[in-house]
């Protein structure tokens, strides 16, 4: 099941740019997506819960999120998947400060993928297909193996889109609920019984229908907008300047 949206972010964007012109630092607004979607996910944690079997759901107590950063192999950018443990136990600049750290480390073996998945995603078709399908059958009867790789819900950014270009990104999800961020451009909306030029991102969101119906569905969808859009949580524990040292004067 997909939600394709139009999501008024200016708020949000103005608040990063005016970070970045007093700090000279960029705030990860995929960070900020991830802590949205913690914090939505906290409120009705059943929009998380995975399939064991026919008759059993699993809900899982922490919000992990799986996102995918990009590392420097040499001078070459490399895409890896990273999971933010416990996000909706975090702030967003804890999550943001995970990001950045994350980023400056080395790439990891395998791109983050423990071997043997890896290994069974480069066999030749049909046992790729086979692989997929047995994968499939063992996650069914223990859904850990793959929130313990891959994280409890999901974001995608698609930057292929660019500045200014709207655009959903569409896609199978791998988890129960997942976010593909696209792209943004600005449009005429009514604000306040008047007409402004915001700041719209191009949001999808897919869930799981066999796990979560439409109507819980459409509340979290609610909820989701209404923390993105109001700029949710940015201004809570934001860390301060360090001040100069000022050169002490000796008092006669």
């Amino acid at each position: 099941m997909y939600a394709l949206l139009d999501v008024d972010v200016t708020v949000s964007r103005r608040f990063i740019e005016d970070f970045k012109a007093k700090t000279g630092e960029q705030l990860s607004f995929t960070g900020y997506m991830s802590f949205c979607l913690a914090c939505a996910v906290e409120e009705n944690k059943k929009v998380q819960a995975y399939k064991k079997g026919s008759k059993q759901l699993i809900v899982f107590d922490d919000v992990d999120v799986g996102i995918m950063i990009e590392r420097k192999q040499g001078e070459t950018p490399v895409l890896t998947g990273y999971v933010i443990r416990a996000a909706n136990r975090k702030t967003v600049w804890e999550i943001h400060q995970e990001i950045r750290s994350a980023q400056s480390e080395p790439v990891p073996p395998n791109n983050g993928m423990p071997a043997w998945f890896r290994s069974a995603l480069l066999l030749p078709w049909p046992l790729s297909a086979l692989f997929k399908v047995l994968f499939r059958m063992i996650m069914l009867r223990n859904p850990t193996i793959v929130t313990s790789m891959g994280g409890t819900v999901g974001i995608s950014s698609v930057g292929m889109f660019g500045k200014d270009h709207a655009g959903w990104g569409i896609a199978s999800g791998s988890h129960v609920l997942d976010l593909i961020v696209g792209g943004t451009a600005r449009r005429l909306a009514e604000v306040k019984e008047r007409i402004e030029s915001r700041e719209m991102l191009s949001l999808t969101i897919i869930f799981d229908h066999d796990v979560i119906d439409g109507a819980p569905a459409a509340r979290f969808t609610r909820r989701l907008v209404e923390l993105i859009e109001s700029g949710y949580g940015l201004n809570e524990g934001q860390p301060q300047p360090v001040p100069s040292a000022e050169p002490v004067v000796a008092q006669a």
